[in-house]
């Protein structure tokens, strides 16, 4: 059995509950909506936030603490009554597989209700075909489901996979053989390893996971509209409207790698082609340098500073080209960069892309604010494993009432 779906989170100032019969799955998805984003909640601030009844809140408190999803935090005393118990999600409450296909490596992580990472496999591979993609996941989960203790594999709530789209239409411009990535054209690779698996498997676009990773588990001080980009072998990117992860009609809207920008040297070229690890490892190559270290660690890379810099300058204005042509379309308050790169590269790209849209204004729009990711190097698994989640837990945009 497979599924597409979104992690979608409704900002929290709308949501709202209903006491009516039958909707105690809304209720609950809400509930633990609310405590994910806000931290441990007393049910009287969560009857308030939802408007839902002291009593509908209690039943549906004690039903997610049954269930295992929540669990009593430290108490709060106050200064008259009883104490106020916040009730805190549970980090064994449930688990989910994330699966991310990238050109370079593949990897798949088992993370818990909170999103800590508890395990983790991971592979190194040029172009991966779909069969090596069936057989690396099946191994890789087989593995990590090993570890988990035996009482708590059947709270492993799906499998999600981010990966690229159409990588077929790339194979001239990242140098591989074409006849690797034909059989992603008709591939249904979440279908192929569902085969294996009693779970349900999702399939997103790695942008849009990598996204959909900084809604669910990243800051959340962002505002309700953001752009995002995610600087791996290729740019990708996400976009949030109205607190919620938009994916398009196709499940690839945003999709910035391939926005054609021209720079200031005449060159007509892609964002992917500029803004990207790639165009980074074949400067290394030609100076000589080891460029493997970059998919190595993300941590620091040992790289001169000539290289680095000339990456950045280009990788910056490539940036604010993308950032200045989407403003012009949707009147984004924030765009959020984060990558496969160590922080120090990653805030000197945000610092020099926010340099070069306040050097080129553009009359009639006003520039977005440009902020650092926190997810970081793990945001395409991460998002990955937010599918299952947000599909099973959180408030989804079908389900969305108002009391």
């Amino acid at each position: 059995m497979t599924h597409t779906k979104d992690p979608v989170v409704f900002p929290m100032e709308t949501a709202r509950g209903s006491n009516q019969s039958g909707m105690r799955a809304h209720n609950e998805r809400l509930v633990l909506t609310l405590i994910r984003q806000m931290g441990p909640l007393a049910k009287a601030e969560i009857a308030r936030l939802t408007g839902l009844s002291a009593q509908t809140v209690s039943v549906i408190m004690r039903a997610l603490e049954a269930d295992g999803l929540l669990q009593k935090d430290t108490p709060v005393r106050g200064k008259v009554g009883q104490p106020a118990v916040p009730m805190k999600l549970a980090s064994d409450g449930a688990f989910f597989l994330g699966l991310k296909v990238g050109r370079r490596s593949m990897e798949l992580v088992l993370t818990d209700f909170l999103g800590s990472v508890r395990s983790r496999v991971h592979d190194t591979i040029l172009f991966p075909a779909p069969g090596d993609v069936v057989s690396f996941a099946n191994d890789a989960i087989s593995a990590v489901l090993a570890d988990l203790p035996h009482d708590r594999r059947d709270r492993v709530a799906g499998l999600g996979i981010a990966a690229p789209f159409r990588l077929e239409d790339w194979a001239e411009t990242v140098g591989a053989n074409p006849q690797r990535l034909a059989g992603w054209r008709d591939c249904d690779i979440a279908g192929e390893i569902s085969k294996h698996w009693d779970f349900p498997v999702y399939l997103q676009n790695d942008g849009s996971a990598a996204c959909g990773a900084e809604l669910v588990f990243g800051a959340q001080d962002k505002p309700r509209d953001f752009l995002y980009f995610f600087v791996g072998y290729f740019a990708g990117g996400g976009m949030v409207l109205d607190g919620t992860l938009y994916t398009g009609r196709t499940g690839n809207a945003a999709a910035v790698g391939s926005l054609p920008i021209r720079l200031k040297d005449g060159s007509n070229l892609q964002l992917a082609e500029v803004v990207s690890l790639a165009s980074l490892e074949n400067a290394m190559r030609v100076s000589g340098n080891d460029a493997d270290v970059i998919w190595r660690r993300a941590s620091d890379w040992p790289i001169r500073k000539d290289i680095l810099d000339s990456w950045l300058n280009n990788a910056s204005e490539g940036l604010a080209i993308a950032i200045t042509s989407s403003s012009c379309l949707i009147d984004f308050e924030c765009v959020v960069v984060d990558g496969w790169l160590p922080p120090e590269i990653r805030k000197a790209l945000v610092c020099r892309t926010a340099a070069c849209l306040a050097a080129n204004p553009v009359a009639g729009i006003d520039s977005p604010e440009i902020r650092e990711g926190t997810i970081q190097g793990d945001a395409r698994v991460l998002g990955a494993a937010s599918l299952p989640l947000s599909n099973r837990f959180l408030v989804d945009r079908n389900a969305f009432l108002k009391g």
